[in-house]
């Protein structure tokens, strides 16, 4: 399920957001004034999703050489 809450929320519950970030392994997406700002997520989440991305842009690599 996609977690969406305020930016404030980092501020004000901070033990909740941290919950689903590390326990629950989702990231929360924050708004400010109703806009995405940014995305929380954890330093393992974070580390996959490079190792993805640095992954399949050397593949992409070596297929165009």
């Amino acid at each position: 399920m996609i977690n969406i809450r305020p930016v404030s929320d980092l501020r004000n519950k901070y033990p909740e957001i941290e919950e689903l970030v590390l326990k629950e392994n989702e990231p929360v997406y924050l708004t400010k004034n109703g806009y995405g700002s940014m995305v929380v997520m954890s330093v393992e989440q974070y580390s996959k999703m490079v190792a993805k991305c640095e992954k399949a842009k050397t593949k992409n690599k070596s297929k165009g050489e």
